[in-house]
């Protein structure tokens, strides 16, 4: 049935015309293997455990079946009150924001009758009062915000409330917000429908599957895990040494014939500020994501990234310690953060707020990185679910992308293992070896030691501290403190100054010499600066990229050019 349903299209769904007028306007044509199973079912009422890996088209496999079922009680009740009959849980704000964006979308043509708002922590409380004050049918937010506007009596889920959604679960319970749930939960009529979807369905879900859903429908369509081969291509590179991992990066990006914008992945924080300063050498733009810092920052850099501020990422997805118990909204009539009155007794001042770090990173999935053209594993996944994490971030919907994973000799098992698994689940072998001859780029060998030699474990360290000190600085939770203690701020202040690393001028400048002969007419080493960010795909300058939309194309390109030039596997 799903399959006849996807090749038939959304027409044959029992959707409003309006959502199909939208759905057209967004270049839908036919169902996804998500979309096709969930909506028939979801549009009958039922409860729904699916699993759907992150582009898979998840969002409007639940978000089309929730607003057909909003315009359908307001048509048959046109004095219906106005309130809130739908929540969708989100694990972060980026996604809130991503997830209200293509709900407005998908009731564009209906904007009238439906209204979508996103709780993000990026606000005050006070600032979304209003928004809530005027009734929007569908709430988008993440559950600490959710409960405490529930919490300080701006949010009424009871007796209004008909759908609950519960978008990328696994991670909403790895990001801590169990609790809150269960919180939430007290808060909501009795009967609902309620739709959970997660990219993995592991043992962690089974509690929150009984406490949420209701003689469910397992949604598990026969989807791979990655996108086929025509979408994404997958290759490996094996290097010799640790310089070569080093060199062969410093080539793909200073000589840009990486194309577009890409996420780097390594293996440890530490390891991520070491490449990022290591970019630096080179006059190469990147950040690093830092899972220590609180998770508005980490959007915050998202957000540069998606907006073409930056144009590489270097992020890790390195476990931290367990997260330490959440803090509970407080209640009404309760004194507010920074009020002596309401300060408990032995509470002698306030105490500094910790910076914990996710247990799980954030990259993998539950953010969207925008027009990432490639990823690039640095360092070999420690697990197939790690490098599937990773590789899912680009080859989003049906856009093209392309991931590299570079190993040294001593992981090279790892690496095997991965190949096995994915052979083994496609019938064929996914990761293709890519060939490069590493004496088409020795000219740039002893830059690359001296870069290496300027990012020494003090400079790693200082970089790492330098962060977390500015972290400390802007931060708003911090304020009361540094009112009550400006002695500490007046220390964080002034002091010594932090020098990561010592970044030598001429190192940014690459001179033709140093350009591989038979890399000539592609790369460019030295582009002139933009006056505005680019999409991803377009060189500085303003020239458009040779070849097809595939980052590593230049590779291919120079192979057939100059069969002494680096080559790829066609």
């Amino acid at each position: 049935m799903a399959a006849e349903m996807e090749a038939k299209g959304f027409e044959h769904m029992g959707l409003d015309g309006r959502l199909l007028r939208a759905v057209a306007e967004l270049g839908w044509a036919v169902p996804t293997a998500i979309q096709a199973r969930a909506i028939p079912l979801a549009m009958e009422g039922r409860d729904l455990l699916a699993r759907a890996r992150t582009g898979s088209g998840k969002t409007g496999a639940y978000g089309l079946p929730v607003l057909q079922k909003l315009l359908s009680i307001k048509e048959a009740s046109p004095a219906v009150p106005q309130a809130v009959r739908a929540l969708v849980l989100v694990p972060s704000a980026e996604l809130a924001r991503q997830v209200g964006h293509t709900l407005r979308r998908l009731a564009a043509f209906c904007a009238r009758q439906l209204r979508v708002a996103e709780l993000c922590g990026h606000s005050d409380l006070a600032e979304q009062r209003p928004v809530l004050m005027e009734q929007p049918d569908i709430v988008v937010g993440t559950p600490g915000r959710v409960l405490a506007h529930v919490a300080g009596h701006s949010l009424a889920l009871r007796p209004w409330l008909e759908l609950l959604v519960l978008d990328e679960a696994d991670l909403l319970l790895s990001f801590g917000f169990g609790d809150d749930i269960r919180a939430l939960l007290c808060h909501m009529p009795k009967i609902y429908q309620a739709l959970l979807v997660s990219a993995t369905l592991n043992p962690e879900l089974e509690a929150l599957q009984e406490l949420v859903l209701h003689n469910p429908v397992h949604v598990l369509p026969p989807e791979p895990r990655l996108p086929g081969s025509s979408q994404l291509q997958q290759f490996q590179l094996r290097c010799p040494t640790e310089e070569d991992k080093f060199l062969l990066l410093a080539a793909l990006l200073k000589l840009r014939l990486l194309r577009g914008r890409a996420l780097l992945f390594v293996g440890s924080l530490a390891r991520a500020f070491r490449v990022k300063l290591f970019l630096e050498q080179f006059g190469i733009a990147a950040c690093a994501l830092n899972p220590q810092l609180p998770a508005r920052s980490r959007c915050h850099v998202i957000a540069q990234f998606n907006r073409g501020l930056y144009d590489y990422i270097v992020a890790t997805d390195e476990e931290g310690p367990a997260e330490p118990p959440r803090h509970r909204p407080r209640r009404a009539g309760t004194a507010r953060k920074g009020d002596k009155k309401g300060d408990k007794k032995g509470d002698k001042k306030a105490q500094p707020p910790q910076c914990p770090q996710d247990p799980e990173f954030g990259v993998s999935r539950g953010i969207d990185f925008q027009n990432v053209a490639a990823v690039i594993n640095f360092d070999v996944p420690t697990s197939v679910e790690t490098y599937i994490h990773r590789v899912g971030r680009t080859a989003r919907g049906d856009s093209p992308g392309t991931a590299l994973t570079l190993a040294l000799p001593d992981e090279l098992e790892g690496l095997r293992r991965i190949e096995d698994t994915l052979a083994a689940e496609n019938g064929q072998s996914m990761l293709q070896p890519y060939e490069f001859r590493m004496e088409e780029i020795e000219t740039l060998r002893y830059r690359c030691r001296d870069a290496m030699r300027a990012v020494t474990k003090q400079a790693v360290r200082e970089a790492r501290l330098r962060e977390l000190r500015q972290e400390l600085l802007n931060s708003e939770k911090l304020k009361v403190y540094f009112e009550d203690n400006p002695r500490d701020l007046q220390a964080l202040r002034h002091d010594r100054p932090l020098h990561p690393a010592n970044v030598q001028p001429h190192m940014g400048h690459v001179p033709e010499y140093l350009v591989p002969p038979s890399l000539r007419g592609i790369a460019d080493p030295n582009p002139k600066k933009r006056k505005c960010p680019r999409g991803a795909g377009a060189r500085r300058g303003g020239k458009k990229p040779r070849g097809s939309g595939n980052p590593l194309q230049s590779f291919r390109f120079a192979r057939r050019g100059n069969k002494r030039g680096a080559k790829g596997t066609p």
